[in-house]
């Protein structure tokens, strides 16, 4: 993903508004207070633009039908179907035109072009119902023309009288034309292609929320009046199905011309975006940022699927730093080094085998892996199953002492049914945590603060008290090179 920043500042601190029922959504921004110590402070509406035309109201009974019949029209396989269809009226000309009036025993083919003739007007009325600036597009009328068109060719060609028109040489020959200008509907494929890549990249971005007005289409969403969360602006096949760099650049030079800058987070946007809300006391808790950012880059008028920072990882880490604001005043922690003794897997029942000896572990810091285990046949570790409880004790043995961002991932090596699903990082399920943050020598995850597990697809294996826990048996000591003066104090084991 890439974020957008726009170079003005507001100042201030923003009240997002959690009401989104309009088509603007209101941040407040109370105002610095002036050293005269006036008791009061003056609020400044700030309009955070959702994308949408603002004509078209959410109560308007035509926008509830809109919505109900846009997926529809606008869906790839109702895009895919008109383009079989132009392929089948080529055809069904041709061999038209290949055949003599005289030795025509049917109208079937007359009647099968008019058929597809009148779809395509319903196709392109549904559009402009659909979209509402259908006729902005250059495109786009030159499609309607070419529709209308033919439509009245085919209509012409059907009710003549052929029988009595064959007895004239002339209107012979203009009938013939008629049928050969039908033929310019090839040039509706130029105006489908487009469409299949417009409902190709609605698609791909699902229910992201989208910027559609003033002539964009673009998986792109203002979080922030200064703030612009975006998919990949691509270029090449890429850019089929998301967003060109072209039109990111048009939108950008025509919405904010020499006032943004654009940086590329890989698939770290939401968890940087809800950093810079903290960071700049837009929202005190990581709580209320992940929620306002998932609220503002989720479209609900298409699906309920939340579009937020959902990776268990992500989210820790933004409560990282909430700590780090308000905890430590921005500075780095005090640095924890841990060896850690166990690991301990709640519920097995179901996961691979049910008793962890299918299991294999990595625990990687800064990009190496510095102990692997396999559980099969306890290298590194030795493997203990409890089947009262149902869990699974990994001991790890001679594990080096570790310390900052640490990866714990978990891979499964036999065929079980059901298989484990393999989510991000090609594994069943893994975590991040950062050892400074760790709160009395314990780290306990449930299913929904790891990653993969917490996908509601996977709880048919993963069951509600499914947890990992790296146990007791951390040892812990502390390195204050960051702050000095910390007077916290952990306990040596």
């Amino acid at each position: 993903g890439v974020v957008s920043r726009l170079d003005f500042e507001p100042g201030g601190r923003a009240e997002a508004s959690r009401e989104t029922t309009g088509k603007m959504t209101a941040v407040k921004y109370e105002q610095p207070r002036e050293s005269s110590g006036s008791p009061t402070a003056e609020e400044a509406t700030v309009k955070i633009d959702n994308g949408c035309d603002e004509g078209n109201g959410p109560d308007s009974c035509s926008n509830a039908t809109r919505r109900k019949i846009a997926p529809f029209v606008m869906s790839f396989g109702f895009r895919v179907f008109g383009v079989v269809l132009i392929i089948v009226d080529i055809i069904v000309v041709i061999l038209d035109l290949a055949i003599s009036e005289r030795q025509k025993s049917t109208e079937i083919p007359e009647a099968i072009s008019l058929a597809i003739a009148l779809f395509f007007l319903i196709d392109v009325l549904l559009r402009v119902f659909v979209e509402g600036n259908y006729f902005q597009s250059k495109l786009n009328i030159l499609d309607a023309c070419i529709v209308v068109g033919t439509l009245l060719i085919n209509l012409t060609y059907f009710f003549l009288d052929l029988g009595a028109a064959g007895d004239i040489p002339r209107m012979v020959i203009f009938l013939r034309i008629l049928r050969i200008v039908i033929l310019i509907r090839i040039f509706r494929l130029a105006s489908q292609k487009k469409q299949l890549e417009m409902v190709t990249r609605r698609m791909v971005s699902e229910n992201k929320r989208r910027y559609m007005k003033d002539g964009f289409d673009l998986d792109l969403t203002y979080i922030t009046d200064r703030i612009i969360a975006m998919s990949f602006p691509s270029s090449g096949k890429q850019s089929f199905y998301r967003n060109p760099i072209k039109e990111v650049a048009r939108f950008l030079d025509t919405k904010h011309p020499g006032h943004y800058k654009v940086y590329n987070l890989c698939s770290r946007t939401g968890t940087m975006v809800c950093t810079w809300l903290i960071d700049s006391d837009q929202f005190e808790s990581a709580k209320e940022s992940l929620d306002y950012f998932g609220e503002r880059r989720t479209d609900r008028s298409t699906s309920t699927k939340f579009q937020g920072v959902e990776t268990p990882s992500q989210s820790r880490y933004v409560g990282y730093y909430e700590i780090l604001k308000n905890k430590y005043n921005l500075k780095l922690p005090p640095e924890r080094q841990l060896k850690i003794k166990n690991l301990k897997i709640h519920t097995m029942h179901g996961v691979g085998k049910g008793n962890g000896t299918d299991m294999k572990v990595q625990i990687i810091t800064r990009k190496q892996v510095v102990l692997q285990c396999v559980c099969a046949n306890q290298k590194n570790c030795k493997l203990f199953f409890d089947s009262e409880s149902d869990s699974v004790v990994i001991g790890l043995e001679d594990c080096p002492v570790i310390s900052g961002d640490v990866k714990i991932r978990f891979e499964c090596n036999s065929v079980s049914i059901p298989a484990l699903p393999k989510g991000y990082d090609d594994c069943p399920f893994f975590f991040w945590f950062n050892t400074s943050f760790i709160e009395n020598n314990r780290l306990y995850l449930p299913r929904n603060e790891l990653d993969n597990p917490h996908k509601s697809k996977t709880w048919k294996i993963y069951s509600e008290t499914f947890a990992v826990e790296v146990e007791r048996g951390i040892n812990c000591s502390v390195t204050s090179k960051a702050n000095p003066n910390s007077n916290l104090e952990i306990q040596k084991r």
